[in-house]
């Protein structure tokens, strides 16, 4: 898929993004920022942009941050379960090791 632009609205203005993604994924990710945006913007006293724009920005830096906690919680029990069942078949196979004696 070659590069190309595609034009979205984030929080009434419209961007030009060049990009090689998928023209709907950007149309996604646009609407996702602009609904953090406007949501940024309902609870600050100032509709100055760029104020809107750092909040909504802080905001999905947590959800990231969020994520990337969970992920490395689910991998991290992961790890364990896999170190459990090594453990049990060590086991099962040392068993059969000394029947097979």
């Amino acid at each position: 898929m070659g590069t190309r632009v595609v034009t979205v609205e984030i929080h009434g203005q419209h961007y030009a993004v060049k990009s090689d993604l998928d023209q709907a994924y950007i149309a996604e990710l646009a609407t996702y920022l602009d609904r953090k945006m406007r949501m940024a913007a309902d609870e600050l006293a100032s509709a100055d942009t760029l104020r809107v724009a750092i909040i909504a920005a802080l905001n999905l830096a947590d959800e990231l941050y969020r994520a990337r906690a969970a992920s490395g919680e689910a991998d991290s029990r992961v790890l364990e379960k896999t170190v459990e069942i090594e453990r049990l078949v060590d086991t099962v196979l040392g068993a059969q090791r000394r029947i097979a004696v």
